[in-house]
């Protein structure tokens, strides 16, 4: 991909804005990982990509100054409540500068290095709205990971009028669109590139692989 043109620019967002519930409440991107917390080992892979973004945000709703010491504009959600991943989607669309606007979650630190690559590939190869990675699973098939999304800055008027009617379904907004599925099931492709941590002992087992 040699597409660099204004068009094709990438800003990147950190979702870090959920309770934490199942590692008991704590700010799940504030637990270490090797040595660091685990938004800022996501905003250094990010800035490993074989495309660089932009411009890196964080989408966080508690310990504001802790994020913002890793060098990244901080935004909370515009929606109240711990409105999950879209209330990140969505703030990240109103605050984006560039075209497109490449979504990860803090829980996942051993994400592709191509992944931005890959998705922008897809995006612009079928014409789509988004474009969403798909990881591989132990029965051979490939589940999407919508929270791994590249999306176009003008979907959020889409994703405004999705919110205020109620709706938080990442699944039942993006069916709206058109949407470019990327598997990341080829040779060289980790297994466990997109293993997340849910909980403290999940976590000590991504620290070990």
């Amino acid at each position: 991909m040699n597409d660099c043109s204004p068009a094709t620019a990438i800003t990147a967002l950190i979702l870090a804005g959920g309770r934490g519930s199942r590692m008991g409440g704590v700010d799940k991107g504030l637990q270490n990982f090797r040595g660091l917390p685990l938004a800022q080992q996501t905003l250094m892979r990010l800035q490993q990509q074989s495309r660089p973004p932009h411009g890196v945000l964080i989408n966080a709703n508690r310990n504001l100054t802790a994020y913002a010491s890793f060098g990244a504009q901080v935004w909370p959600d515009s929606l109240g409540g711990y409105a999950g991943p879209l209330a990140g989607f969505l703030t990240g669309l109103a605050h984006c500068d560039t075209p497109l606007l490449l979504t990860v979650p803090c829980d996942t630190p051993l994400f592709p290095l191509d992944l931005a690559e890959r998705l922008l590939h897809a995006l612009l190869e079928q014409h789509a709205d988004l474009a969403m990675a798909a990881a591989p699973e132990a029965d051979g098939s490939v589940r999407p990971q919508p929270v791994f999304c590249l999306l176009k800055v003008n979907l959020l008027e889409s994703l405004t009028a999705f919110t205020q009617a109620g709706g938080r379904k990442i699944d039942a907004w993006t069916a709206q669109h058109r949407c470019a599925v990327v598997a990341f099931d080829q040779a060289g492709d980790s297994p466990q590139a997109f293993s997340n941590a849910n909980t403290l002992q999940e976590l000590q087992q991504l620290e070990s692989l």
